[in-house]
């Protein structure tokens, strides 16, 4: 899409375009969207301000969050069932006994839901809602990191965090995202967010980061970690799919799944 095309957006397709980038990217900040559109700030808050009176977005501090993965909500998450197909694959990382560290997110929680009642798990996350999905597995020890938590990310930040990841190495974290790109590895917009993910990484053996193909050459404001620090990334699409080729030869040490 050329840059004067989106300029002359109506402000129904802007509109409409911002209610996609937030369902994509689950959470996206007013200063990017108003670049993005070559609007101002001010025109974003507006649109911002009607698309939550729809019941479409939830503002939070400096921008909009998909009202998906607000823990109230029985709104339809977005690309559903890649989701589904993401977290089906992402079972298949997963060995009896083994001790995961996780993160949170919609593709997260549809990855819980589908652990298998038998597998016996240690799981250790720092996001509330995924603590709370992973009370109706019977065989999985949760363990929640305690910390001040994010309006941002629902996830829990401080210097409490960061000392309690120091002490865990975890054989596997299965973590989600914002945005994936070869050169811009995997990134966020949230600057406490970016440095417990990061925090994350270093407490694991093995990583595996989950994306929609959507969010494939995509960038945000701050990157987590280049993807030849990622073992595995988990996508609906087949590892044949012409949007892997260019990440396959890019960085041979990731896995695609």
């Amino acid at each position: 899409m050329i840059a004067t095309e989106i300029a002359n957006y109506t402000k129904e397709e802007r509109k409409n375009y911002i209610l996609k980038l937030i369902n994509l990217h689950t959470r996206v900040s007013f200063d990017a969207l108003a670049v993005q559109l070559f609007v101002s700030e001010d025109t974003i808050r507006r649109d911002i301000n009607e698309l939550e009176s729809d019941s479409l977005v939830i503002k939070v501090k400096g921008g909009a969050m998909t009202k998906s993965y607000h823990h109230s909500s029985s709104s339809e998450t977005y690309a559903n069932e890649h989701k589904q197909i993401i977290a089906r694959k992402t079972i298949s990382l997963v060995k009896d006994g083994m001790i995961l560290l996780i993160g949170g997110g919609t593709t997260i929680r549809e990855f819980i839901k589908m652990i298998p009642d038998e597998l016996n798990l240690t799981i250790f996350t720092v996001n509330v809602l995924s603590a709370v999905e992973l009370l109706d597995k019977p065989n999985i020890k949760t363990i929640m990191i305690g910390g001040y938590i994010s309006p941002y990310s629902q996830m829990t930040i401080s210097g409490d965090v960061y000392a309690q990841l120091a002490h865990i190495k975890a054989d596997l974290l299965i973590l989600g995202t914002n945005a994936l790109d070869i050169d811009g590895g995997f990134s966020d917009s949230d600057w406490e967010t970016v440095q417990v993910k990061k925090a994350m990484l270093q407490a694991s053996t093995k990583s595996a980061i989950l994306t929609i193909s959507e969010k494939l050459n995509t960038i945000q404001k701050m990157k987590i970690a280049n993807l030849s620090e990622v073992d595995y990334v988990v996508t609906e699409v087949d590892i044949t799919h012409e949007k892997l080729q260019s990440y396959l030869k890019a960085v041979p040490s990731l896995t695609f799944i």
